[in-house]
Parts: structure tokens; sequence; C-alpha cells
């Protein structure tokens, strides 16, 4: 039932895919979330590279599929909207519908969840004899898998590289890779030209995150009186970035500062997240989604972590650092927290001698 020969010192969960030139067709699964996502792009880059001449495609969800479609790495995306409207049986059987009218030679299950498992098992059923079929569990329905589960504080990046040593290719890529398109590049020089910001002497600070997620924010004062420390200390100005849950976040932070605050939050597309921290000075951001997007840039950042452990959710790269306190109940993961001590021991005097060090300021 596993379709595949021994692999390296004859472990029978393990192939050497990497280099495979009958591989002429493979997909990628990645639903969610962004930040996940983000990471993500890594693995698929080294994918990527590992099959230069195979056509590689992507599942993911309607909400994510804006991240990809001018991605030269995909030749197509399947984007069905398996947790909205799509949800249910129906939804089911279309996704086993599509996967199996493209025929793919290899599937590399980077969500490896109960719902993706369910997927792939229904597909072989259906008769769909996919020849690799690569997840994270040495169980069926996958035929290549790590030698050991996860670590409970393993990075999910760490799990996708011994998942990419069990199919023979090697982690290579240490960042976010993700395609911005021309038009997003150029839209993003206009809006920081127009906003009268100097070219890397900025931070950007990405202050929010979910709203279901509260706990993970810093706080719109602590936030503002860091940026008006970095003023102080020569950054020109700071430059606010989030979405629709980061709205009055961003606008008390504003508020507070005054006029050398250029609050943009809600006015980029997603992926102008990336070109626009590719030219700041540095980054401060709480454990969000959007800080896992300007990892790609390799600018210097700063991640402020609290009820989320850094170990599991410090965005890739050697640019990047966290910061959190020493508390008996950090790393909680907790929604409600009636103290919240975890960000509110965190000073922005403590912050801002963490950014001074990595920018090597005095």
């Amino acid at each position: 039932m596993r379709g595949v020969s021994s692999g390296a010192g004859g472990d029978p969960w393990q192939a050497e895919i990497g280099g495979d030139e009958s591989i002429r067709r493979a997909l990628v699964i990645k639903w969610s979330a962004l930040g996940d996502l983000a990471i993500a792009t890594a693995t698929i880059q080294d994918i990527a590279d590992s099959l230069p001449h195979c056509e590689l495609h992507l599942n993911t969800l309607p909400p994510w599929e804006q991240l990809f479609s001018n991605d030269p790495r995909f030749g197509e995306i399947l984007s069905i909207d398996l947790r909205g409207r799509e949800r249910g049986p129906a939804g089911m059987v279309r996704w086993i519908t599509e996967v199996r009218r493209r025929r793919y030679d290899a599937i590399f299950d980077l969500q490896g969840n109960d719902h993706t498992r369910i997927l792939l098992s229904l597909l072989w059923l259906s008769g769909s004899r996919v020849r690799y079929r690569v997840g994270y569990r040495r169980q069926f329905p996958y035929n290549i898998a790590p030698p050991a589960p996860a670590s409970p504080t393993a990075h999910v990046f760490e799990q996708a590289g011994a998942l990419l040593v069990a199919a023979g290719i090697e982690p290579r890529t240490k960042r976010p890779v993700l395609a911005i398109p021309e038009s997003q590049q150029q839209s993003t020089e206009a809006l920081l030209a127009a906003a009268g910001i100097d070219r890397d002497n900025f931070a950007v600070f990405l202050p929010g995150c979910q709203a279901a997620g509260y706990l993970k924010r810093w706080g719109a004062t602590r936030y503002a009186e860091l940026a008006r420390r970095l003023q102080l200390a020569g950054v020109a100005r700071v430059v606010l970035l989030g979405g629709p849950d980061e709205f009055e976040e961003c606008a008390r932070i504003a508020a507070a500062v005054g006029s050398r605050i250029v609050n943009l939050c809600g006015r980029t597309e997603v992926l102008e997240v990336i070109p626009i921290c590719a030219r700041a000075r540095v980054i401060v951001a709480n454990d969000t989604g959007t800080a896992h997007l300007a990892s790609a840039t390799g600018r210097p950042m700063v991640v402020i972590c609290g009820p989320t452990d850094p170990r599991r959710v410090k965005p890739l790269g050697d640019n990047v650092d966290t910061y959190q306190a020493q508390l008996p109940c950090i790393n909680c993961y907790r929604k409600h927290c009636a103290h919240h001590s975890c960000m509110r021991v965190i000073t922005p005097a403590m912050v801002e001698a963490k950014v001074k060090s990595v920018l090597a300021l005095g």
C-alpha cells in the first residue's frame, strides 16, 4: 500500500524525491494561517528548487490566494473554500475530484491536520494512486515522513525541514520567499513618497494582531512611548501597518505621538507590507501574521512575545530577535487573562534597549 522503495539507510519511510525527473506534477497543501503560510514559502522554495522539471501547484484557501497569484513557482493555484461556503461533503468531493483530475506524482502536505489526512485518505480510496505522499506522520495516507513526532516546542519550520529531509530534499532557504508584483512595488514607493518618508531612516511598527488574540498585543500606550524614544535616538519617522482588526490600536498610537507617526493601517494590500518593511531601518512587532511577512525582507526586527512561545512563533531569519519577560505564566496560550503581566512588565525602555542593540546604536 505504501508504494515507495526504501530510502537512505533502508528506512522505508524515506525516499530521494529531490531531483527525480519522473515527477512531472506535484501539489503542495498549505491552507492557513497567514504567518504559517509565510513560513511555508521557505519550504516551498526548497521543494521548487529540488524539482526544477516539475510543474508545481499550490492548494490553499481563498483568503490567501492573493499572496500567490503572481508567484512564478506555481503553475496553478487550487483554491477551495473548505472552511467556509464549501465546508462539508460537497467541498470534499470537489477537492478529491480536482486533485484526481490533475494526476499528481507527489503531494506535500504542509498543513498536516486531521482534515488534510482525511482528504488524502479518501483520495487514495477513490483510486488515485499518488506515488509520493509526504506528510508529518508515519501513518496512512502518507508513505514519506520524518522519523519521530515533533517536540511540543518545535518551530513549524523545523518540522517542515524534517519533512524535506525524509523526502531527500535539503532545507536551504532560511526566510520567507514571496513574489511582489511590480505594480505593488511602485504603489508602495508612491505611498511612502506621498507621506514624506525618507528611505532607510524610519521604523515600522506592527502593533496589532487578530482581535481574538488580543493578549498578544503589547499595547498602544507602550508603542507610543517607544516611538517617542526611537525618534529621540535619531529614527526620523515611525510607520504603522495593520489590517481591519488593528484600526483602533494604530489610531490610538498615532493620536498619542502626533505628526511624526505615519499611520498606513488599512491603506496597504497584504503583500505591500514587504516592500515597505524592506525600506525600514527596524521593525517592531507583536506575534502577528504580518511579522512573518516582514521577516522576508531581512531587515532588523524585534518581536515582543508574551502568551506565545518564541521558540514556536519566531519569524524566520537571523535578522529577527524576540523579547519576552521571564515570568512563571509566559507561554500560556490563553485567550483571556485578568492581569496580562507578560506584556505589562515589558517597558518601552526595555524594548528601546533591545532595538538599539540590534541596530548597534549608542
